[in-house]
Order: C-alpha cells, then structure tokens, then sequence
C-alpha cells in the first residue's frame, strides 16, 4: 500500500488519519466505503493539505492551521461541522503565518456548514436549515500580521473566542501587507456557537488580516454573533452578503484601515446593527472606507439599527443604500469622543440614499460619564451634545437623499444561499 507522509498527515489508499500525539490534537477521517469518504478534521494541520470536492469533510472540534502550512480547499468543496459548546466548539483556524486558499467559484462555491445540514455532495444547498437555524458550530477564523491599535499598544492579542492557553489564536504585527492567502465564493452557514459566557463566533472572523490578503464573494447566513468582524488589519474585502445575523452585520474594530466595498446586510428577525463600528484600543489610528453597501432592514427585529458608531470610530461610509428599516432606527454617533471625531472630519458621510425615510433617521446619541451600558440606553447618564447647530441629523441633509437605487450592486450575490431562498 502506497503512503504520502506531510508532518503527521498519513494518506493511504482507503484511510486518511492523522496522528500528532503529543497533545491530543489529532485529526482523523473515517475510512472509505463505495459512498463517496466523508474525512474527519480534528485538530492541527501543520504541513499543506488540500480538502477536495469529492468528499464532504466534517470539522470536529477546534481545528487549526498552523506552522506556516497552507490549506487549500477545491471549488465546491462542502465542509460540514459537529455541534459543541465552549472548548467543543467546532472551528476553523488559520493561525498567523499560514495559509488558506479557498478559491471557489460562483457555480461550485465552498460551504461551510452544520453536520445537520442534509447538503450533499454536487449540492450548493440542503432543503432542512433555513436562516434562523443559528448557533449549531462555531465559525471561520483568520489571523495575521498587520497592524491593531489594541490596549496599552500591544502589538498583538489573543482572538475572542480562543483560550488564552492557545498561542495559535493570537494576532497583530506590523507587517500591513501580510498575506494570510484567499477566500473567495465562502458560504458560511448556520454558525456562532457559544464558546463562553456571552461570547460567541462570528460567522468570519479577520484579526491582523493584511492587504496581501484576498478576501471576495463571502457569504454568511444566520450566524449567533456578528457576520463578518474585523479586528486591526488592513485587508480590503468586496462583495460580502450577511443575511439573518444575531448580532450585528458587518463589525469593524481596533483601527482597521482597509476598504468593505460591494457589501450587503439583510437583517432577520433577531438582528441587531447592520453595522457597528468601533475605534482605536490604542494610540493607532486607522480609517476604514466602506463603499457600496445595501442595508435592508425590517420591522420585526426588536433593535434593527443601520449603524451605531463607538469608542473612537474613525472612517468614511459612502454610497451607501437602505430600505425597510422601522421607523425608530437610526445611525447612532454613540457617545460625544465619536462626535467629536465627526466634527474634526474623521467620520465621514457621503452620498446615502434612504429609501422610505427622510435623514431624521440620523441622531447623534449623547454619550455617558460614568457606569455605562452601551446595551442599555436607559441607564446612560448624558453628556453636553457638542454637535450644536445644526445638529448632527440637520447636518446629514447634506449626504442623505430619497430613492429607489443605489449602493452594492446586488446581482453579484446570485450564486448565494440568501439568494436561492428569495431573501434578496
């Protein structure tokens, strides 16, 4: 029997397995059978691997690549998670200085999925799981090099999520131009598993993510947490698709400074921000762009914002077109430092189209001095507003006009799940 070693990988003719001994972090597929393999992942993967389309592989556990190994996964390729909770969780790493290249296309894309998803192989969806079925695996995580303005400038920090004892989740650098590899037509489904208390995986995480980095045609479907979140870095991403998320759509922190062009947030039921964007932790600053962006509300979602800007928020939001929002939403300046920000021209608005509203969407919410909730906007204790004559929503007369167009160009997200169920 003919075998390919790569570290602890073991390939043969009707097994792949893995044995790395040392710490229990084996990964492991199930023998052939005349059905097409369904292989296992658990653990760490440190030399190159490819995940192929001829198989459904099931993630088992927190899987991570790791020791400058790259992951490649073959155009639709479907990736299948176990349930779990907290360090059970099931979920994908690819640790600072490996690589994935994930290079799907809009008729086969790459799904990451629930092990109770009844997709089957040559399929782009099941028929079982819909957009509210959250929670059922964790998420995808990549981490890199580039800068983050972090607490008490540190030039890294261990991802939310991942245990302190787990070197691989750390992130940040210097290096802005890292290059973690290519994700390109990535559904992720059905994820955000708890993994503590309060603390859940967004559907794609990006932390120190350089600009050597591709990041295109993502989509993310009724994920527990935020969509897609970016920590620090400076990678651009284009046409990205959230649809029925928890929390909040797209999630921007710690000083990223690179361009989300193309994007839309559908909200569900349950969502909170189609966007919420923070600012530096530390003396970095970096200005994001988010250019082309469709946000479609609803009015059944208790929170159902458009954006609330935080702790520093620096950037511009430009081109950018909603609809269906209740009538009580809108874009919150959260406290008077993000206001202040505003008036010195480091958030800019640009060219907003409401469709179904007027600019008294916008306000600017008074900040609070002391024990405050950013969760509870009833025991806020209110600052001066400094953003006086004309106010903040007077102002945003000047970027904000009525229509029917605009935004992300939609016909783009075609290949997705969001599309096939008629949520677009």
């Amino acid at each position: 029997m003919k075998k390919f070693f790569l570290s602890c990988i073991a390939i043969t003719a009707t097994v792949l397995f893995v044995s790395c001994s040392s710490d229990d972090n084996d990964i492991i597929a199930v023998d052939d059978d005349p059905t097409p393999v369904n292989a296992e992942l658990k653990g760490q993967i440190t030399e190159d691997f490819t995940l192929t389309n001829d198989v459904i592989w099931t993630l088992d556990g927190r899987v991570t690549v790791t020791n400058g190994a790259t992951l490649t996964i073959d155009p639709g390729t479907i990736i299948k998670a176990k349930p779990g909770q907290e360090a059970d969780a099931s979920v994908l790493i690819i640790a600072r200085n490996a690589k994935i290249e994930a290079n799907g296309t809009a008729s086969e894309p790459i799904i990451f999925t629930s092990a109770a998803d009844n997709i089957e192989l040559g399929q782009t969806a099941g028929t079982n799981l819909t957009e509210n079925d959250r929670g059922l695996w964790g998420g995808l995580i990549v981490l890199g090099n580039a800068r983050a303005s972090l607490s008490g400038d540190a030039t890294e920090n261990q991802i939310e999520g991942i245990p302190a004892s787990d070197s691989n989740g750390l992130y940040g650098g210097n290096d802005n131009a890292d290059n973690s590899g290519t994700l390109n037509y990535i559904s992720i489904r059905h994820g955000g598993t708890l993994i503590g208390e309060g603390n859940e995986i967004n559907g794609l995480t990006l932390g120190g993510v350089g600009s050597g980095t591709t990041v295109s045609n993502i989509e993310v479907v009724g994920n527990v947490d935020d969509g897609i979140e970016w920590f620090g870095g400076s990678v651009n991403s284009s046409n990205l698709l959230v649809w029925a998320q928890g929390d909040d759509g797209l999630d921007i922190d710690e000083a990223y400074s690179g361009t989300i062009s193309n994007a839309a947030v559908v909200l569900g039921d349950i969502s909170d921000h189609a966007m919420e964007i923070d600012g530096p932790a530390g003396s970095l600053e970096g200005r994001f762009t988010l250019d082309g962006i469709s946000l479609f509300g609803n009015t059944i979602t208790e929170n159902g914002e458009y954006a609330d800007l935080r702790d520093g928020a620096m950037g511009t939001l430009r081109n950018i077109y909603a609809e269906g929002f209740k009538e009580s939403a809108d874009v919150e300046l959260d406290n008077n430092g993000v206001s202040q920000n505003f008036l010195d021209g480091k958030i800019v608005f640009q060219n907003w189209v409401l469709n179904g509203a007027d600019n008294t969407v916008f306000v600017e919410k008074v900040g609070c001095l002391e024990n405050c909730d950013d969760d509870n906007d009833d025991n806020d204790v209110l600052e001066e507003l400094i953003i006086l004559n004309p106010s903040f929503t007077e102002r945003a007369a000047n970027w904000t006009t009525t229509g029917s167009t605009g935004g992300a160009n939609m016909s783009v997200f075609s290949w997705t799940f969001a599309s096939s169920k008629g949520a677009l």
